[in-house]
């Protein structure tokens, strides 16, 4: 048989966003690719290779360890556990009521109070949440939306309690409103309104926490949703895009806060497909920043990115091999260039983490640090034929998605938020999610112990449990703290917010105001809701 017949029997393949996979790579692949104008040196323009020039030699990446559950002290527990085992940043998961700005005791939180994360209604939660743990002493990463400004808030009055300078905190504070209308749902306000929050919390910790991440603009939530690596990249560099004019339009220059913004991407299995992803979205924020927003300050071209392992991957079936899954994705995510790391439970398709799940996750990271030479050297899959061309391929391909999207604005400016309006980018989601099902469904796609090495019988795996009395427990709290109050002084904090929110003074000076009196997160949230309405969401077919 001939070389040409036998290779013809060779499968066809391609990437998990359809981008076909040769056979085999050379130098042919890169016909015209300049290394000087596509690659640079780490730590330069347009930082293909790495935002720092020593990467991980110089520091590693921060391991932060996504956690929250059930009230604030069950929380804390798990904080200085994770912190005992040699995590080196906190992660805070909140409970749905305080996501969507309802109190523990709103008839709508009955049955989710604590539920998929920590119950927080007022600052002697968020208190207990933190109890015995210095805030200027740890990085904390809160992933809150609709509700980022009254939390940022409570975060900072909790660390003026224990005395610490603000001006020191650092953190991230997801505040990504635009993912929540695409793929997510736990929005509260109209865009417009919505973007006002956003862009008050950039211009006013600019000023009081200035080493503050003040958002952590999301393409995590839309792949957990079924979008690709290559939608993922262009969809996230598009919201960025309109946080950025938003915030520019509202009368902030882009260098004082864009070194501040920071992204948070998913890692999937596709290993090779997910470190290019990772390095075109860098290269490509670069030249958004440097040409599009005629941005001058290296560090505002500089795309800082968290990553967490992918949710949606783990499967309930045979729970262990998620460690394996796990593993390959925080490869990738090192590999990329991350500068921090969530690590999934292997049980998290089965409920919350156990301890010993969590410690595993922590290990994993701890062993490709330490023990896997992966963090020795920069950008070690630079010049690959493969890596490089996959890189220039997704950035392409993005780069074609964000001229569609721009095109939804005759202007320019706002093409996303049209685009989110009109049900665009919903529906390329549900199409790559549809398509994606299907190809599992024909076991075209291979989902080891799902649809194929399956087990009859499965042992049962331990899961954590949330107590059942907790909701009950949190409810009496916030009532009681209600009682014994100060009404007067109470009363006028949230009229300053009512006040501040009909004007156009920057809201968070005044909810800053309003936690210290002790106002809790659903009555500051019935107060924008009051003044701003709440959005309704448009029907995608």
């Amino acid at each position: 048989m001939s070389k040409t017949a036998k290779q013809s029997t060779v499968r066809q393949s391609e990437t998990s966003s359809g981008i076909p996979v040769e056979l085999v790579y050379g130098p042919e692949s890169m016909e015209g690719f300049d290394p000087s104008v596509r690659l640079g040196e780490p730590g330069q323009y347009p930082f293909t290779r790495g935002i720092q020039p020593t990467m991980y030699r110089g520091r590693l990446w921060t391991m932060r360890q996504y956690a929250g559950m059930g009230d604030a002290e069950e929380s804390n527990r798990r904080y200085r556990f994770l912190l005992a085992h040699g995590t080196k940043g906190l992660s805070v998961a909140f409970d749905l009521p305080t996501q969507i700005g309802y109190d523990s005791d709103s008839p709508l939180a009955l049955g989710e109070v604590g539920k998929v994360g920590v119950a927080i209604d007022s600052i002697e939660d968020m208190e207990r949440l933190f109890d015995g743990i210095r805030l200027d002493g740890i990085s904390t990463s809160m992933t809150i939306n609709a509700t980022a400004s009254i939390l940022l808030a409570l975060y900072v009055a909790v660390a003026k309690r224990q005395g610490a300078d603000v001006k020191k905190l650092s953190g991230t504070v997801q505040n990504d409103i635009l993912k929540e209308y695409i793929a997510r749902g736990t929005y509260i306000y109209p865009v417009k309104h919505a973007m006002r929050l956003v862009t008050d919390i950039f211009a006013w910790a600019a000023d009081e926490v200035p080493e503050w991440n003040t958002i952590s603009i999301s393409g995590y939530h839309m792949r957990e949703a079924g979008c690709t690596a290559v939608q993922e990249v262009a969809f996230t560099l598009a919201d960025g895009m309109t946080y950025v004019q938003a915030a520019i339009d509202a009368g902030l220059d882009v260098d004082g806060f864009a070194p501040r913004l920071s992204f948070f991407f998913n890692a999937h299995n596709n290993l090779l497909e997910e470190v290019a992803k990772f390095r075109a979205a860098r290269r490509m924020w670069a030249r958004i920043m440097r040409e599009h927003f005629g941005a001058k300050n290296p560090r505002s071209w500089m795309l800082r990115f968290h990553t967490q392992t992918a949710g949606s991957t783990l499967t309930a079936q045979q729970p262990e091999n998620n460690i394996v899954r796990t593993t390959v994705q925080a490869l990738a995510s090192v590999l990329g260039g991350t500068q921090s790391l969530h690590t999934n439970g292997f049980d998290e398709a089965l409920a919350l983490p156990t301890e010993q799940a969590a410690r595993i996750a922590l290990r994993t990271q701890q062993i490709l640090a330490h023990e896997s030479g992966v963090a020795e050297t920069v950008d070690p899959l630079a010049g690959s034929y493969f890596v490089e061309t996959l890189t220039n391929e997704i950035e392409a391909r993005a780069d074609e998605y964000m001229t569609t999207i721009a095109r939804f604005d005759l202007g320019g400016k706002y093409g996303m938020l049209r685009a989110i309006e009109q049900g665009y980018v919903q529906r390329e989601i549900q199409n790559a999610a549809y398509a994606y099902q299907r190809a599992v469904d024909s076991h075209e796609a291979v989902v080891v112990a799902v649809n194929e090495f399956v087990n009859e019988q499965e042992a049962a795996v331990p899961i954590q449990r949330i107590d059942e009395a907790l909701e009950q427990r949190q409810v009496e709290r916030v009532r009681a703290l209600r009682v014994r109050r100060d009404g007067g002084g109470h009363a006028a904090s949230l009229k300053g917010v009512e006040d501040a929110a009909r004007g156009g003074e920057n809201l968070m000076p005044r909810i800053v105001a309003a936690v210290e009196a002790y106002a809790t997160v659903g009555e500051i949230a019935d107060v924008l809701r009051g003044v701003f309405g709440e959005y309704r969401e448009t029907v995608v077919v």
